[in-house]
This record gives C-alpha cells, sequence and structure tokens, in this order.
C-alpha cells in the first residue's frame, strides 16, 4: 500500500524532526515492499512525484533523510538509496548492485558497479543496500573513500519461524560493514510480509541496529515490530580549514 506507506514516512520525518533528529533512516524498498513487482509500473522517476513528496517532508522538519525507494529509469527498474538534505535537495543515490535477480520476474536493474560516497555536514557518507554487503570487493571500495558514516537500507527476509534468531546474522553484515568501512554504520530493516515472488509470505522482521566503527551496537530496534528511536552516532572529528 504505496499511500499508506508515504504517509507513514511523512509521519515519521516529522516525528523525528519534532524529537531533534538531524538524520532519519528507513529501509530498504519502503514505498512499495522489496521484490514487489508492481512497483514496475507504479514506481516514478527520482525526482518525480513519489521522491518530491519525501523531499517536502525532509524540508519541513528541517532533517536529512535517507530512505530505499524504487526509480523507474526508461524500462529499467532500479532498487536505491537516497540521501536528502535539510532543504529537501538529493545530495547523492545509490543503486543496488547485487540484486538478488530471481526474487522478481521482471528483476530490478542493476547499477553501474560506482561506490557512492558524498560529502555532506556530517562527513563523508556511504550509501549500500542489503545485500550489497555480500560482497567483498563491493564493500572494500567504499571502505576505500574513507567514509565517516555508512547508512544501508535492508529487506532482511525469512520464513516466519526463523525470527527473531534470523535477526542476528542481519546485525553480522552490518557491523562487518562498520568494521571493513571503519566508520559507524546504520542498518535500517522493513518490517511486515512479503506477498510477490517466491518468498512470498517471508517475514521482514525489523531489528534494525546502529553500530561504532569497531561494530560494538549503538541500538537495536523492535523484532518484528514498527519502532522509531533516536541514537546518537560517534563521528570522527572533522578538521577544519
Amino acid at each position: 500500500d504505496a499511500e499508506a506507506n508515504l504517509k507513514a514516512i511523512e509521519r515519521s520525518i516529522a516525528e523525528a524532526g519534532d524529537s531533534g533528529a538531524q538524520l532519519v533512516v528507513f529501509p530498504e524498498a519502503c514505498v512499495f515492499g522489496w521484490v514487489n513487482s508492481a512497483a514496475h509500473d507504479a514506481a516514478a522517476t527520482i525526482p518525480g512525484p513519489i521522491f518530491d513528496r519525501i523531499a517536502a517532508a525532509a524540508r519541513r522538519a528541517e532533517v536529512h533523510v535517507a530512505i530505499g525507494m524504487a526509480e523507474r529509469d526508461g524500462p529499467a527498474l532500479h532498487n536505491v538509496a537516497v540521501l536528502i538534505d535539510d532543504r529537501g535537495q538529493l545530495l547523492a543515490k545509490h543503486r543496488k548492485l547485487n540484486i538478488l535477480s530471481e526474487l522478481m520476474d521482471p528483476p530490478y536493474a542493476p547499477g553501474d558497479g560506482e561506490p557512492v560516497v558524498v560529502e555532506t555536514r556530517f562527513g563523508r557518507v556511504g550509501l549500500l543496500i542489503c545485500a550489497d554487503t555480500f560482497q567483498e570487493e563491493t564493500v572494500a571500495r567504499v571502505a576505500a573513500e574513507q567514509p565517516d558514516l555508512m547508512i544501508v537500507p535492508y529487506g532482511w527476509a525469512a520464513p516466519a519461524e526463523q525470527w527473531p534468531q534470523h535477526g542476528k546474522s542481519l546485525h553480522a553484515w552490518i557491523q562487518n560493514t562498520a568494521r571493513v568501512c571503519q566508520a559507524p554504520t546504520i542498518g535500517v530493516d522493513s518490517t511486515g510480509q512479503l506477498h510477490d515472488g517466491p518468498w512470498k509470505g517471508f517475514v521482514v522482521g525489523g531489528q534494525s541496529m546502529a553500530c561504532d566503527a569497531s561494530g560494538a551496537a549503538l541500538i537495536q530496534l523492535a523484532d518484528r515490530s514498527p519502532e522509531m528511536k533516536l541514537v546518537g552516532i560517534p563521528l570522527r572529528p572533522r578538521i577544519q580549514s
């Protein structure tokens, strides 16, 4: 339900801004849901009407927003992560590289393989998406860009009976990314159930995590339940010129 999801995203951005947040992070493909083939017809360009609503919410709340979206580019559908600043401007866009093509027909189109690390007022922020973190070479290429903060939207799915234990593997990948990149890492997972494709019925179970550059957990969110929390992220000192 894209409209219901968009309204929930807008409410969460407003609530986070009121709570004093500077950066709000959402999961992978969280407007239509991950591997939802309906996105082939319903997704829009970036910028475009869906992106513009999220950007407007970021501007109203005066917060940065990182969010996983579906992007239409001609006949192709990309699984992307975008970073929006507190003025509603697009700072960065990463197209997922490791698309797990067997899980949607037709599959997402992969990105071009270039790592995305962008300068922000928080420092250098790197973007990856879920299964991108499985690829050692991809993570190493981002690490070589010396990010100060990593953001990774996830859609971490498994049969219902494998939760809550399945969250441990999610946390392991988030912590590994932090250690390899030597940067605090925020990994945010959806909650709910997949309704399309060969994993239909699988549960995405939450348990989002933020950890420091050593991989030590700073916060973990609820199992299989939507939750928003405010956490301080320790960033390395910035040299003033």
